[in-house]
């Protein structure tokens, strides 16, 4: 457990934060920062230690709630304080200690896990309950250690210190919910993997238990970002009707700046949210692909079969007329019999195959959609510049660069 102090300076009027009690200056507000070590076996003491820092005794069901790591984003009102549960998806940046048999159990379904972050906001006093590794918040646990190192007067400099528990609860999840911008890169090449791997066409795609648990994991991650827009908006319904509630009564109107920042972050949710969303329609339009090919493969291997009975129809037609058990048959006891058979066979054949050619039905050198989605190209990328290569239109081009450096080179 962690408590910063944050003051108000006595002459200069702004905020500087210390981790011990300042008997010259007003005290604004306090946070008391918990990792989920501090409550887990002991949560009767900590709730002592909570009310012995902050007055403020926590509600029993509260208490079970921060316990609980598979509880969804929530917002709770109460008399003496607000409860704002939010959901942060583990990057791997973080070193989530607590939970790792249900984090690995989580992994091993989804490909992706959550830790819940629990908030409870007054106006005098912010308290969080995390995991430890958590790197969003140490990370800014860390800029305040070394702002504690400055004097005071150069605490609030180059960037100003939150002034309320709100603000600094507004910061602590813009730091967290930036990161999930991080996510987008590894999450596009991952789809453009799976996209690879369902339009190549030299071997049969077997991935599918992987693929389907990827879409799942794509599926909750819009799931939580759904939760949290829901939740945030929640808390800016909260600072929206009743923010007195939540500012303090010394601080002035601050409504207008805390609505910007709870936008800001709804915006970076909606953006993932978007995002995903994307991507799993660029894997399904892939897949719709993969099938399109399977089929019109399977079309055209039937296509083929046909040719091919058709060409044999004759043939089989032929001998079976002569394999016949009669005793008079025109030309069977000719001595050129069997090669005029096998002449007409042949002409019949040759017809049949010139027939489908016309048809445009064999020999134009088709390829299939898997084999032209398969078709490795050496130039890999287009160049949309080709026309000025073209010999017409190069010699002016060149020429007209000319006239330009003159000019330059006049003025």
């Amino acid at each position: 457990m962690q408590v910063y102090y944050f003051y108000q300076h006595p002459t200069e009027h702004h905020i500087f934060v210390q981790k011990e009690l300042h008997a010259e200056a007003e005290l604004e507000f306090l946070w008391v920062d918990c990792t989920r070590d501090d409550v887990v076996n002991r949560a009767d003491a900590w709730q002592k230690e909570i009310y012995a820092h902050t007055d403020i005794a926590l509600n029993e069901f509260h208490v079970k709630d921060i316990l609980n790591l598979e509880h969804p984003c929530a917002f709770d009102t109460m008399d003496d304080y607000d409860l704002l549960i939010f959901r942060k998806l583990i990057t791997p940046d973080d070193a989530i200690k607590a939970g790792e048999q249900a984090l690995e159990q989580h992994e091993k379904f989804f490909g992706l896990a959550t830790t819940p972050i629990s908030f409870m906001i007054t106006p005098q006093v912010l308290i969080t309950v995390r995991e430890q590794g958590n790197k969003a918040i140490e990370n800014y646990i860390s800029r305040m250690e070394i702002i504690l190192t400055r004097p005071l007067p150069e605490q609030n400099k180059p960037r100003k210190l939150a002034v309320t528990p709100l603000d600094l609860a507004l910061r602590l999840l813009n730091s967290m919910v930036d990161g999930y911008l991080d996510l987008r890169v590894p999450l596009t090449r991952r789809v453009e993997f799976w996209q690879q791997e369902l339009l190549q066409g030299h071997r049969r795609f077997s991935k599918w238990n992987q693929l389907l648990q990827e879409n799942m994991a794509f599926q909750q991650v819009e799931n939580l970002c759904e939760e949290q827009i829901d939740t945030l908006q929640e808390l800016r319904d909260e600072i929206v009707d009743n923010y007195p509630h939540l500012k303090g009564k010394k601080k002035p109107e601050r409504q207008d700046v805390m609505l910007i920042r709870m936008d800001d972050l709804v915006s970076h949710i909606e953006r993932i949210q978007k995002h995903t969303v994307r991507l799993r329609a660029a894997v399904q339009a892939a897949m719709d692909l993969h099938f399109s090919a399977i089929a019109n493969q399977t079309n055209e291997n039937m296509r083929i079969l046909a040719i091919i009975t058709a060409v044999f129809a004759p043939l089989t037609l032929l001998t079976g007329i002569y394999g016949m058990n009669f005793e008079f048959i025109p030309g069977l006891k000719s001595p050129i019999g069997f090669l005029s058979m096998l002449l007409v066979m042949l002409i019949t054949t040759v017809l049949l195959v010139y027939y489908f050619y016309r048809r445009h039905l064999v020999g134009r050198g088709e390829k299939s959609v898997i084999d032209m989605l398969a078709q490795q190209h050496k130039d890999q990328h287009i160049n949309l510049l080709w026309f000025l290569d073209y010999g017409p239109i190069k010699q002016p081009v060149k020429e007209m660069i000319k006239e330009v450096e003159k000019l330059t080179k006049l003025k």
